[in-house]
Order: structure tokens, then sequence, then C-alpha cells
């Protein structure tokens, strides 16, 4: 089929025929009428409004026929009352036609959150979840949340009306609900973890027992999706394919399998998260080794033909109690089958389908959802032949997904939400479309636009790390960008990803090409880029190597054309009015255009505006203008001629955050949407800014007008001009908004807050240091680095560690302690390259050192308050991957007193106005006993800590922040740390090494966390194990088993650690005849030492079943040389067998003494009724006691 003539996506119900499309309104006594009515909606459905690519334009357009031709149905109208009087106008004149549906007898629900974001399961949750919340609390029922992610707008106070930062495990959950007695309990919005506890809680009979209605999908559906044998079973009953599969639980079974199916095989495990445990076979070998770890990680795998090279399409589904059942979003990915869809780019509505391939995959989705009997939402993914009419479906997630998140914002239907409602018993026809106001939620988006999806990898961040991407995702986060075109909207996702991305371009270059572009990598998409900018090679080519439709290849060109045509123009003078219109409607930045033409971002804005060139803003309707849109929902383009806004609000600009990636997660949404929410209290209007689709601030009922934009120089001040906004808040959305904060302001933009002069001074590390220099606080010794030879002589001068850090990035991007001077060169190298403009700073690093955070809130200067959190681990492991303890546990009160001090020298010195973090590191002189204190970073802007000060102090420092900000309302000074608190918060990392196949799990001063959880106790140690039961996948070891131990014998705490786990009634097991020695010569120890295999993975997984290894604490000083280092295998596999991993000695010795003090108290035993565990206790009873 020509590419051109293809149809861009679904087709839409008409709202009023939808209103009767049902099959059981039986007891109506309109029953032949609405019967009548359904049908006519189907019909009306299968001939409705297409979405096309105009060939000529490349503009989406929408082409409605026969939207008069079925006959419309009236119903006989029925004389009222005054008392039962409606309106007339827009919903409520046809709810009256509806019968009364029972709803969901519950006055109380808890709703199970999905934990620590990590890969598979990040912050479409946080979405999800607090719109299920916030539809609970309008029905008037009360909420009870179970949520260890205190970084997340739903476990602020304001939403549940009570909050347990507690594990979301069946044994926590089952003793919540005990304590609680709720009357319901919601399991499909906390993920994939939520589900599973869900499927276990009834097979424990808990909900039974306790009488608690599940709402929305149950067990026995839930367990029929996930559990692969059942699924495939289900779908056999109604002649519905799926790949040919058998259901094993063995290696030998799985081997067997494949025999009778035929290689490649794929394997997927039941009951995992973002195919965890999945991937590709090609060999009886591969399938052995990767057998083995899935069933590690899951009790059931499925070995199945492969479909490699397929399409791979996507369907939002909803359905109610009343079977009324509708399409909500198509997608499609960019990459053919074999790359998990979170690791792929994806289109949405899809554009390479034909219509007859639309609709039968259509028609199968809402037969599915049917027989399976899922109430709520679902999504359904397919593997489609491209060449012929054969599909699979691949999997069904009877749950809201990260594909839920996508298809709600980029078609404006509330997912969450309604699914939410049809839990509780609600039927689509009478809720409303939460966009118009005046029509009914049982209706299929339409969309005039174009979305696309794009993940964000961090592989960089990781030494051995695997960078080719499969059945099991890897990416940290993704973004979505809104076009007319796909030029256009594929370039914005480019640069949504990273800052120094300009668009669609060779960022790589491949020595081997071929290879590059067969083998899907995280760079794939820059290596079409190399192939056709500098290899010249031609469509056909690239499709043959990738399977990439020839589609999108196509449009790849487009932009590869356009690419040339300006630089053959070799100046800015020499582009014309239509070559630049055509570079912007092809997505091109400025500075994109800039580069190629030889000049600078400010010249060809003020050239194209020259030329009246400039973007429209369009609003997200998902009616296609069919009706009034009642929401600011919104996104510029180029493929336009009008704007659908007018802008007379002068509103008050937020800037959010972005992508989701390591160093800037959730935390900053949090920031972001607490200060739109106190900005509207204030009475500000407001201006969201951001494009992640998985975040609370991306819901467009949240600021007076969302823009689903890039946060990048030109967008910001194209959307700061047509708004005539205020202001700009540029300190709550992370790293991101702070690098244009200055040129902002040398923009003329009213910057709110701190002056971006003395953020630069604070981003600058030589300006910086100079600053504290003046002040009389300490730091560490620095240089500013410019060649080698310089940084050699610092190093010998101070002595070594030194710490290399470069200026104006996020989570310590290529900072290093360097040991000795052979690794100093190579590390200046890798930080240079990470931000080009400003220079390299080498700092004394102090080794032994304790870390203190300190978030606070100043205004012109004056500190208002403040919070210090300790570290557990000593300095040199980053601030996002460490324990933080709130309040400190071993700080004298000398100390406290001394950083208050600094912290209000430092607000006075750069006259803040807002909030701001600082590291500080404390040694102590052992001669004097007197602490050194210095200052080793200050960021003036919010950090990833400010929600967990703020939900553990009782007191929101955004709110007091975004006070400070607009100079309203401030409130007086407090001195939050004089306080005596009566609990014990612990803040802990979420890692997701499991899923970084390869990478080295050793933490440094470069962030590798992807989220974070915390809980409350009335100690340290009841509080640090709730927190470390709350990480994802965290497996409770069981008594009297096997420990694995090793790494740097000289390790102070190595031996205290051993001692405490032996006399535990654990056996001790090490691998290293060092280790081994060192281990025995304690007194009343015995250890042993155990055959390793380094290079085979399968035989080292016997091992540790055989010696039954519980976890593995791994004290090595340095990160390993090569793969085969004993130290890397024993924690590398540590995380691919699912077992915990302690590998730095402060929090392996904190472990260690909580077991000894927990394990009396039942820590490692299964659940028992009755014995609730202390610190199962709400978040209101820990801060406001009675």
């Amino acid at each position: 089929m020509d590419a051109q003539k293809r149809k861009n996506g679904p087709m839409r119900k008409t709202q009023l025929h939808c209103l009767f499309y049902s099959q059981h309104l039986r007891s109506c006594v309109m029953i032949s009428l609405v019967q009548r009515a359904s049908k006519q909606c189907l019909v009306h459905t299968a001939r409705g409004s297409l979405r096309r690519v105009c060939p000529t334009t490349n503009m989406v357009l929408t082409c409605r026929w026969a939207h008069n031709s079925v006959p419309f149905y009236s119903p006989a109208s029925t004389k009222q009352t005054a008392a039962q009087a409606v309106d007339t106008t827009g919903l409520d004149r046809w709810r009256r036609f509806l019968p009364e549906n029972p709803k969901a007898d519950v006055r109380k629900v808890l709703l199970v959150g999905s934990g620590g974001l990590s890969i598979g399961q990040a912050g479409e949750f946080d979405y999800s979840g607090s719109q299920a919340i916030k539809a609970l609390r309008e029905s008037g029922i009360e909420t009870i949340l179970i949520n260890p992610n205190i970084a997340t707008i739903q476990t602020s106070q304001e939403l549940a009306s009570r909050i347990y930062f507690l594990p979301v495990s069946p044994d926590y959950v089952a003793y919540v609900l005990e304590r609680e007695r709720p009357d319901g309990i919601f399991l499909n919005f906390g993920g994939q973890s939520a589900l599973n506890v869900g499927v276990k809680l009834d097979e424990m009979g808990v909900l039974e027992r306790l009488g608690i209605q599940v709402l929305g999908s149950q067990p026995d559906v839930l367990r029929m999706c996930e559990d692969r044998d059942l699924f495939v079973q289900a779908l056999d009953e109604i002649q519905i394919p799926v790949a040919r599969s058998e259901a094993v639980s063995t290696v030998k079974e799985a081997l067997d399998a494949a025999k009778n199916i035929g290689y490649p095989v794929i394997v997927r495990a039941a009951y995992a998260l973002g195919g965890l445990g999945s991937g590709f076979a090609d060999s009886e070998e591969e399938l052995r080794d990767l057998s083995a770890r899935s069933l590690s990680l899951s009790p059931q795998i499925l070995v199945e033909k492969s479909l490699r090279g397929w399409k791979e399409s996507e369907y939002e589904v909803l359905r109610d109690q009343q079977d009324n059942a509708l399409i909500c979003c198509n997608m499609e990915n960019f990459d053919p089958l074999g790359i998990h869809t979170g690791d792929s780019i994806v289109v949405a509505p899809s554009q390479t389908l034909s219509d007859d391939n639309y609709h039968m995959l259509r028609s199968a989705a809402l037969k599915v959802i049917r027989h399976l009997g899922i109430v709520g939402e679902c999504n359904i993914q397919y593997a489609l032949s491209p060449d012929s009419r054969e599909y699979r479906v691949i999997e069904v997630n009877p749950r809201l997904s990260r594909s839920s998140a996508l298809a709600s914002k980029a078609t404006g239907y509330p997912l969450a939400y309604t699914a939410a409602k049809l839990g509780l018993g609600y039927t689509l026809p009478e809720l409303p479309n939460a966009v118009t106001k005046t029509t009914t939620a049982c209706f299929e988006p339409s969309l005039d636009y174009i979305v696309t999806k794009m993940p964000k990898w961090d592989l960089s961040k990781f030494q051995h790390v695997k960078r080719d991407i499969g059945s099991s995702m890897k990416s940290v986060g993704e973004v979505m960008a809104i076009g007319r075109t796909f030029e256009e909207s594929l370039q914005k996702a480019v640069r949504q990803i990273a800052p120094n991305y300009a668009g669609f371009d060779a960022y790589v270059c491949p020595d081997d090409l071929d290879e590059a572009l067969r083998v899907p990598t995280d760079t794939r998409l820059f290596s079409i880029a190399y192939a056709m900018l500098v290899k010249n090679y031609d469509v056909e080519r690239i499709h043959e190597l990738t399977k990439i439709d020839r589609w999108f290849l196509f449009k790849l060109d487009n932009i590869v054309q356009t690419h040339r045509h300006l630089e053959d123009r070799g100046s800015l003078q020499n582009v014309d009015h239509e070559l630049m219109r055509t570079a912007k409607q092809r997505g091109f930045s400025d500075v994109q255009i800039a580069r190629l033409v030889n000049s600078t971002e400010a010249e060809v804005r003020a050239a194209r505006k020259a030329m009246h060139i400039t973007p429209f803003v369009k609003r997200i309707d998902t009616v296609a203008a069919e009706y009034p849109a009642q929401t600011n929902y919104l996104y510029t383009t180029y493929n336009a001629s009008t704007h659908d806004v007018e802008f007379d609000e002068n509103g008050t600009m937020v800037l959010g955050s972005g992508v989701y990636r390591i160093g800037s997660s959730v935390e900053f949404d949090w920031c972001a949407v607490t200060c739109v929410r106190r900005l509207k209290k204030l009475k500000h209007n407001t201006i969201m800014i951001n494009y992640n689709p998985e975040t609370v601030s991306t819901d467009y009922d949240e600021a007076n007008r969302l823009y689903f934009e890039e946060l990048g120089f030109e967008r910001v001040m194209d959307i700061y001009e047509l708004e005539g906004a205020s202001g700009v808040v540029v300190s709550v959305g992370g790293q991101l908004p702070q690098n244009i904060a200055l040129r902002l302001k040398q923009s003329n933009v009213q910057v709110l807050g701190t002056d971006p002069a003395k953020i630069d001074s604070a981003e600058d590390r030589h300006k910086f240091s100079q600053i504290l220099d003046s002040i009389g606080v300490d730091q560490p010794a620095w240089v500013e680095v410019t060649d080698v030879e310089k940084a050699k002589k610092f190093a010998r001068d101070v002595s070594y560690p030194v710490l290399v850090r470069p200026s104006y990035v996020l989570s310590g991007a290529a900072m290093n302690v360097i040991w000795d001077e052979s690794t100093l060169e190579h590390n200046l190298t890798a930080a240079a390259q990470v931000n080009t403009d400003y220079p390299v700073v080498l700092t004394k690093f102090i080794p032994n050192a304790q870390e203190i955070d300190v978030d606070a809130v100043a205004h012109n200067g004056r500190l208002l308050v403040h919070a210090v959190s300790q570290h557990v681990e000593n300095a040199g492991v980053h601030s996002g991957d460490a324990t933080l303890v709130l309040p400190p546990f071993s700080l004298p009160q000398h100390d406290m007193e001394r950083i208050k001090e600094i912290s209000e020298r430092v607000a006075k010195a750069f006259d803040i106005s807002g909030p701001y973090n600082m590291q500080i590191i404390r040694k102590v002189d052992p001669s004097t006993d007197e602490s050194e204190l210095k200052v080793i970073e200050c960021n003036l802007r919010a950090s990833r800590s400010f929600p967990f000060v703020s939900k553990v102090l009782g007191v929101n420092f955004i709110d007091v922040a975004t006070n400070a900000i607009v100079g309203e309302n401030v409130p007086e000074p407090v001195d939050l740390m004089a306080k005596t608190y009566n609990h014990v918060a612990i803040k802990v990392p979420q890692f997701s090494w499991t899923r970084l196949a390869g990478a080295d799990p050793f933490l440094g001063v470069e962030m590798a966390s992807t989220g974070e959880v915390a809980s409350f106790g009335a100690d340290l140690h009841e509080a640090y194990w709730a927190s470390i039961a709350s990480t994802t996948g965290f497996r409770v070891p069981q008594p009297h088993k096997g420990v694995l131990l090793g790494g740097n014998i000289d390790t102070p705490e190595f031996k205290t650690i051993a001692t405490k786990l032996y006399n535990l009634g654990f056996k001790l097991f090490c691998s290293n005849p060092d280790v081994e020695a060192f281990l025995n010569s304690i007194p009343h120890v015995a250890a042993k030492r155990i055959w390793f295999p380094l290079k085979d993975k399968r035989k080292l997984r016997e091992v540790f079943d055989d010696y039954e290894i519980q976890f593995v604490i791994n004290l090595a000083k340095y990160r390993a040389p090569n793969t085969t280092n004993e130290d890397y295998v024993a924690r590398r596999n540590a995380v691919d067998f699912g077992l915990p991993l302690l590998n730095e000695p402060k929090t392996a010795l904190l472990f260690v003494e909580t077991l000894e003090r927990k394990m009396p108290q039942g820590c490692l035993l299964p659940y028992e009724e009755g014995n609730i565990p202390s610190e199962v206790k709400a978040w209101n009873e820990f801060i406001l006691p009675k």
C-alpha cells in the first residue's frame, strides 16, 4: 500500500448513539429501542471518522462521512414533576433514560500502590493511583493507601484519608487490611506489584476472611491473564490466535517445549513486570541460561514461538459491568516485534495499519475483554504479520499500565479515573466526558494530531552493561511529543530525550553500521540517521536490515532531505520563507537550523519571526473539534493557521522536570504539582509546561493551562511570549529548567524567585567556590582544570583520592573518585564531554567522612525552614543512592547549630528566594574531637529529598517555597530541627540492577538508583526494616540459611557483620581463600569457602541453591575491572537471582543490626493473623500522635 495513503488511526463512535450502547438494559421499558440504538452505534462505528495523512500537505486530516446517515431514535418524552426536573442541556438530558445500576456497597476502600520507581514500573502508577483516589473521594469514599514511595503525589496527605508507608507485599497489605477493615480493595492501580499481591491475598484467604470486596477485575480474572497457560486456554475458547506455547516450571521442561515448538523461541515470565525474565533464544544453550534466570524470578515461564519481525500494536480497552466496551486508543510500535514496548518508539494513533487490519484487531480486543470478564481498563498487545492478515495476541494486562498513561495523555481520555469509577459499579454511558463536560464517557476518542512516545535510557551510566534492547525493558523513562506530522512529532521527541539533542541526527558513528542497524540498541535511531545522512543508505536497505516499516523510514527520509536542503544553502541569508516554513513544519528547531546554516539560535529565531513563521497553539479535545472542549490541554505546531485559545490570562508559568531519568524522577513532579496547587490557592492563573506522560503534572486539570511541550529555551520563549506570562518558576523542576534560567533572564523574561545570575554562580563550580570563600564557609581544596598536567599536579599536592566534577550536571554525571594517577586522564576526558560549555573542577576527596543533606527555603536571603538529613553511608556514595535518616541519628547539637548557621550564610550570600539544597561532609578530628564541616555542593532549587523532608516533618517545604518565590503570604522563620520528634523515617534507594544485564551493582559518586522508598518507625531499626523490605523485589531471607560474604577484608565493619550474622544462626559462605581465612580467624565464627564458577551462570545458580544463599554482602573497595572478577560475579548474580545485595559497609552493618533487633519479633516469619508488627501505623499516627 502506498505510504501516503495509509490510515492514521481509529474511528470513533458518535457520542449520542453510545449513550444507548449496552447489552444488559433488559429491564428498561425501552428495551427494543435501546437494542436498536446499540446496533446502529456499532454500524456507525464501523464507518465513522478516519484519520488520514494528506499526500500533498503531509498533515493529519479528519475525514467524516455518514454522520447523519444513521437514523436517530429519540425516546418518547416523559412528563416530569418539578421534583424530577433535570437539566435539559448536556449529559443530564440523556441520563434520565438510563436504568439505575447498582453501585458497589463500599464506604472505605484500600488502594494498593506500586512502591518505588523501577525500570518497568515507574511514575505512570503515581498518575493512575492519584486519579483513582480522586475518583474515590469524589464518590464520598474513605480511601486508605499503602505505598512506600514517599516522593509521589498520591502519598500527599491531601489525597488519601490515611497513608501507610509500608512494603507492597502480601504480608504487610494483610496487616493493613486487618487493622483498617475496609469494605473493598483496588488492585489494578499499582502495577504488577499490586496485582501480584492481590492474587496472593486471595490465595491466602485473607480477603474472604475479612469480607473484603475486590473492586474491578476479580482475582480469578487476574490469575487467568497472568498465568500463561490459563491465558492461552481462555483465548482458544473464543478462537483468538495466540503464539504456540507451553507453560513450564523447570529448565528441562523448557528445553522439551522448545523442541516441540521449534527455535527461535521467546521466554515470558508469569507475574512479571516490564518483561522481566523474558528474552529470545535461538539455540538450546541460550535457552538453558535464559530459562534458569527466568525461573529464579518467576515460578512459571511460557516458552512460545518467536514472531520477531512482525508488527506490534496495542489497544487500550475499557469495559463496565454492563458489558459496554470501547477502544480508547490504539498505538503501534516503530520497531518490529522483539523489543519490549516500553523500549520502543510508539506512535498513536497507528499509522501503518490498513483499515481492515485496524478493525480486525479492534473487534478482537472487544471480544477478548468481554470473554475474560475484565472490568475497568486493560491493555492488549498484538503481533501482526506485515505480509498478511495473520495476527497473534501477545498479552493482556488487566490493569493500568505504562501504555495506559500514554493513551490517557495522547487522547485526553482519563483512563485511570474512569477505570476507578467502573470498578465502583458506574457504567460508561452515565459518566461524563471529562473534556467536553456535556457528552458521555462512552465514546472512542478521535485525534487530529500524531503522538510519538520515545524511551529514555541511561545505560551509559553503568559499567559492563549490555546495550542491546529486547523483550525485557531497560529504559528508565519516556517522553511524549505531539505534532501534526510524524516528522514534527518525532523531532520534538528526540529533543525531549536530552537537551544536547537538537533533533534527528547522526549522534553515533558505528564501526559496523549494518550490525548497528540489525541489532536493536538504545542508539539505533541515531544509527539510522548516520546511515541516511552520512552513508546514503536508502529506505529499502534500511528496511531490510531493521524490518522497520517503510512508512516510518520514508518520513525519516523527509527530515533528511530537509536537512540537506538547509545544509546546501550554507548561510541563513539563503534560507527563504518556503524552506524555513518546511523545516519548522518538519520539526526542526532553531538550534538545528542554526547548525546547518552556520548561524546562531538567536539569529534563526529573529529571522523566522521576521518571516512571520511562529507556532500555533492547538487544543487536545479528544473529539477532533466536533464538540466544544472545556479543558486547556495544549500543544504547539507549525502545521496550523489559527490558535485554539485566547491569550488573556497572563498566567504564572511553572516549568516541569521533563523525562524521568536517573537523578530526576517523580520527586520533582511532586514539587512542580505542589507549586502549581499553591499558586492556584494564591489566586494565580497557572501554566504548566512538561512533556512526560507518566506524571500528574501533565494531567490537564492541575494547571489552568497545560502545554504538553518541550522545556528548551525556544519553546519556553514561544509560550511565554504568546501567553504574555507574568513570570516563570524555574526552581521546582530539577536541573532542566535551571539550565535555561540565565538565558531566560537575559531575554527579559521575569524569572521568579532567586536571581538566575545567582543560580549560575552556584552551578559554576569556579564562581561557587569563590563565594563560599568570601563568606567563610569551608570547602574541600579545589582547582579548575584546563589541562591534564595541571590536574596531575593538584592531585599530587593534595594527595589522592580526588574527585572529578563537571558543572551544570544532573545525578553526578561523569563524577568519579580517582584513587591514583593511572585513571585520572580518562575520567577528565569523560567529564569534559558531558558539558563542553563549562570547566571541569577537581576537588580533594575526603574518605570515611559523614555526609549530610540540608533542604531549606529562604526569602530575600533569610532562612525560613530547613531540614537536616543524615546519610548512613560515608561520603563517596551519591546522595540519590544514599540511605537518608531524618531526624539525624548521631549528629551532636553543636554541629546541628553550625549547619543552621552555614545554611543562613549561604541563603544570604546568594540572596535566595525559594528552595535550595546543600550537601555537607563532616569529619571528626580524633586529636581534638572537633568536627570539620565542608560544603561540597549547593543547588538553588528543590532537591529530590524535598517530598521526603516535607512528609516526615509535616511541613510542606514547596508550599513555603512557592510563597517565597512570589513574595506572597511569606511565613515567619521556624526552626523545625529544634523540635523533638517521636519517630524516625528512613529513605532508601530503589535500584533496577536486575534489568540492566551486565551492569556492575557497585555504588559510587555517580547516581545509579531509579527511585526511592521510605518508611516510618519508632526507632532507627524499625524504620529501616520497613524501608528495606519496601524495595521492589526484596526477598525476605529465611532464618538459619546461607549468606555469601566477600569484598575487602580490611573494611572495619566486616568483622562485626560476620560475627552478628553467625550469632543469628546464618551459615557463612565465601568464595575467596583470603576471605575464608579472615572469617575463620574471628573468635567463635566459622565460614566455608564454596566452589564459585565465574563464567557459567547455570552452574553458579545451582551453587546458590545448594547452599541456600539468602542474601549477599559484598564490600569491595573498587569497581570490578572485568566481568570475571570474583566480587563482580557475586554482586551481579545476587541481583540476577533476585536476592538482596548489600554492597556498602555502613548499610550492611545497619541491615545486620536490624535483623538482630527484629528477628526476635518475628520479622522473617510469614503473616500471622492478629500479630501486627509495631511499624504498621498510618502516616498521621507518626506525625500527629494523640
